[in-house]
């Protein structure tokens, strides 16, 4: 990075530690972070959307589909996220490579499954193994990115679910007795109001996503723990080479940096819960009548 890294006699104090974090292993460390603020940033929305499908489905009119998001919620809050984070994304890489696998080799006469091994031709293989290292990196973020968003999802749907609920019935039987239809109720009138009720746990489910984050070591993809674990280790037994253990202080950088993740959050989120809360008939909207007379 710097000119008078190049001659290691020429290093003295602390001229030697802005070598050391500049080099390419410490770059790639500061883009796991771009990783993390990554998969935050799209595992969010989409975990909103499946929330509020999921809602949706527990409201629904017809009973299959209202038992399919009694299952989709209950199922996955009941089982440790744990086995989900590990079972998706490999039953999503799985799944892909079979519909591949059907349409790429229709001659192929084994079959797939053999023994605890899924066996597919190697033009099915995802992604293929010439690809280069990117793109082997991108694939593993987006599985990782789908089973966050399907076990947060279940989390959001729960909260939705019972946020629309939480909307007073009399508001919504006003609504239809003025002609709206249950679509123009459902839109203008519930969808509107149910925020308020939902924030509170959409809040903490925000914080637990962020305290998630690190699972992206366990699925393979090279995150801030990965690059801490494997920047803060000696290198060898024997020598304390470039420094002995300092795994302890990029972990206390990983403990500000997700201190000051959630210290933002709950800043941001207060403010949002202020602003939804004008003109609610809730806690937060009678404090802000009360301070505004």
């Amino acid at each position: 990075m710097f000119s008078y890294c190049a001659d290691p006699d020429s290093i003295e104090g602390l001229t030697w530690l802005s070598c050391y974090l500049t080099t390419g292993k410490h770059f790639a460390f500061y883009r796991s972070i771009l990783v993390v603020l990554a998969l935050l940033a799209m595992a969010a929305p989409l975990a909103m959307a499946f929330g509020f499908l999921g809602a949706m489905a527990r409201r629904a009119a017809f009973a299959p589909l209202r038992w399919f998001g009694a299952i989709y919620t209950n199922m996955v809050r009941g089982v440790p996220d744990i086995i989900f984070f590990l079972f998706v994304p490999i039953a999503l890489d799985q799944a892909l490579e079979w519909i591949r696998h059907q349409v790429k080799c229709p001659d192929w006469t084994e079959p797939v499954r053999q023994g605890n091994d899924f066996v597919v031709c190697a033009a099915a293989k995802l992604p293929l193994g010439s690809s280069p290292q990117w793109v082997h990196e991108t694939y593993g973020f987006f599985t990782a990115l789908v089973a966050f968003a399907i076990v947060f999802g279940a989390f959001a749907a729960n909260t939705l679910y019972g946020a629309m609920n939480a909307v007073p019935r009399a508001q919504l039987e006003t609504a239809e007795a003025f002609g709206m239809t249950e679509r123009k109720v459902f839109w203008r009138i519930l969808v509107p109001q149910m925020w308020i009720y939902a924030l509170p746990g959409l809040s903490n489910l925000w914080m637990i996503l962020i305290k998630a984050t690190p699972l992206l070591f366990l699925l393979g993809v090279e995150d801030i723990v990965y690059w801490a674990r494997e920047l803060g280790g000696s290198k060898t037994s024997q020598f304390d080479y470039p420094h002995p253990d300092w795994r302890i202080y990029y972990f206390l950088a990983l403990l500000v940096f997700y201190l000051l993740m959630t210290w933002g959050s709950e800043k941001v989120l207060g403010r949002i819960t202020r602003r939804l809360s004008h003109g609610q008939a809730t806690a937060g909207g009678e404090r802000l009548r009360k301070a505004a007379a």
